[in-house]
């Protein structure tokens, strides 16, 4: 019997679980009453120094999450990448959630097999195990074989569509219900955030969808050396399966099981986090599950960027382009220091409204963000700005639009991964160099534009010291130099001599104007800077580098 589920609707849904208040009221008191329980324990026993009562606690909270169902075992994966947020002892525990959950019976999964692909598993496989390898939160997965090739074969849990309606509609009428009693300043959008969260779910159920995601995300990386997409198999796929090749690599869970199997934590940190930047800056298309059971690191690669393969591609989300640029832009004003106009970013974005005075967010942006590229950005990462964020958001009107709940969960258990893997790991040293060598490199009108912004200032007078500290941010240790330094000549070579950068040569031209004079000094500095930068020695070192990293 094949199934077919309905789009998210909170309105539909809340009615549908109305008129059954005999499923209604007792899942709710069950929600409230466990976690009150959950909250006394904690309370009383989360101070202590025993370490038989912390494991025996976390133990519960794992027991807690799971006997709830896929919806809470979501939300508990996003806590599983934070070491920073989560106790140690507790993290090991609720990394379970990613893909050790008890399994559902084995029968039954045959049975959905058969129901959905036509025929029993024994006749359509080589080899079909009597236990799954791994189970996750929505289904359970079983290594096929066929053809001498193995497969990866996911069976989604029984009665799911069910199971996450009556629940998303439970979590929205809580939080509502709750969000004015709870410690957050997210704004008026706390049911807006938890349909976004609806939505990815009842399409990440829908392993159709799963399938056309995979291919999507495939195509995005097929020039990238470093990702690795498994094969989808169409004829062993189906609504409620999806079978891919299989994937033999190491989980990204801890450093030390990446250096077991003779693998460089740090490599695969890059990777991770340049494929995310991609995909929100480059592509609008995203992986909003990035947890350490859906990444694997593969052998091959190099010192610098690792192998990596992305598996289940169920909660997956676009960013429009406006809201792409508008975010680059907000990091080069970051970067520049330029918090007006990081104020006007945050209000485009729609975290302020139209009718806020900008002028008064200034200094609280500066207090937060000031110095996160200088001195200080040793010290950055997502979590101190988080910190910061919170506490201005009680003063000042700030609010996250729905859109941004899943790209929000996405860097955060992005750079929580990476945290996994490197304790001092920083995400702003690789995503500002990141943003910058687009800024030079990317010849598109849009990105021209940005960059425009950055060297030249209203009057169209050139802003030096602006670009030496994009120039600074891409190049200032030897690795950036070796791998970049030539890439960035060239991409700007290209743009002066080209139909696009007539503006640029215009503006140029214009800047030596002041007071009806001609005024070389700062092109003789933006000179002087391009000639120190790209000079014949650092050009040299350049070539060698990348014909060394290709032999």
């Amino acid at each position: 019997m094949k199934r077919s589920y309905s789009k998210y609707s909170a309105k539909d849904n809340l009615i549908w679980l109305m008129l059954r208040p005999w499923i209604f009221i007792p899942r709710v008191l069950y929600i409230l009453l466990t976690f009150i329980f959950l909250f006394l324990r904690i309370l009383f026993q989360g101070n202590s120094k025993n370490k038989n009562v912390q494991k025996n606690l976390s133990k519960y909270l794992f027991d807690v999450i799971t006997d709830l169902g896929p919806c809470f075992i979501k939300l508990g994966q996003a806590l599983s990448t934070r070491p920073d947020l989560v106790r140690q002892d507790w993290l090991t525990e609720l990394t379970n959630l990613q893909d050790n959950l008890p399994a559902f019976d084995h029968k039954i999964a045959l049975k959905i097999i058969e129901e959905e692909l036509g025929s029993p598993a024994n006749e359509l496989f080589e080899e079909f195990p009597d236990s799954p390898i791994a189970s996750a939160s929505l289904g359970q997965v079983y290594k096929a074989k066929i053809n001498n090739s193995y497969l990866a074969v996911k069976v989604q849990r029984p009665n799911l569509y069910f199971l996450i309606r009556r629940d998303v509609v439970i979590l929205r009428f809580l939080g509502t219900f709750l969000s004015p009693f709870l410690p957050l300043n997210i704004g008026v959008g706390i049911g807006e955030i938890i349909d976004e969260f609806g939505k990815a779910l009842f399409d990440e159920i829908d392993y159709q969808k799963e399938a056309e995601n995979a291919l999507r995300f495939a195509n995005l990386f097929k020039e990238n050396p470093n990702i690795f997409i498994p094969k989808l198999e169409k004829q062993f796929s189906s609504k409620r399966i999806i079978t891919t090749s299989w994937i033999d690599g190491v989980k990204l869970r801890d450093r030390a099981l990446l250096e077991e199997n003779n693998l460089i934590p740090s490599s695969f940190i890059k990777t991770c986090v340049i494929s995310g930047l991609q995909q929100l800056f480059e592509f609008g298309y995203f992986h909003a599950d990035p947890h350490p059971g859906n990444m694997f690191a593969l052998k091959g690669g190099n010192v610098d960027c690792g192998n990596l393969a992305y598996v289940d591609f169920g909660m997956m989300d676009t960013i429009t382009n406006s809201d792409r640029l508008t975010l680059i832009k907000a990091i080069v004003h970051i970067i520049n220091e330029e918090y007006y106009l990081l104020a006007k970013d945050f209000q485009k974005l729609g975290f302020l409204t139209k009718e806020q005075d900008l002028q008064k967010l200034v200094e609280p942006l500066k207090e937060v963000l000031g110095g996160s590229f200088g001195a200080e950005v040793g010290n950055f990462n997502l979590k101190n700005v988080t910190d910061k964020f919170s506490k201005l958001m009680y003063s000042y009107p700030f609010r996250v639009p729905s859109r941004f709940a899943l790209i929000i969960r996405a860097v955060v258990s992005q750079e929580g991964l990476a945290l996994r893997l490197d304790p001092e790991f920083k995400i702003l040293k690789i995503a500002y160099p990141y943003i910058a060598k687009k800024l030079l490199t990317d010849n598109s009108e849009e990105i021209l534009d940005i960059l425009l912004e950055v060297v030249f200032d209203k009057k169209g007078q050139i802003q030096v010291e602006k670009v030496e500290s994009l120039l600074n941010i891409l190049f200032r240790d030897s690795e950036n130099i070796n791998s970049d330094l030539i890439p960035v000549a060239n991409a700007g070579l290209k743009l002066f001599v080209s139909k696009k950068g007539s503006d640029v040569r215009k503006n140029l031209l214009l800047s030596l104007i002041k007071d009806e004079k001609l005024e070389f000094t700062d092109a003789k500095k933006l000179l002087a800077l391009i000639r120190d930068t790209f000079s014949p020695l650092n050009i040299a070192k350049s070539a060698v580098q990348n014909i060394i990293s290709t032999v």
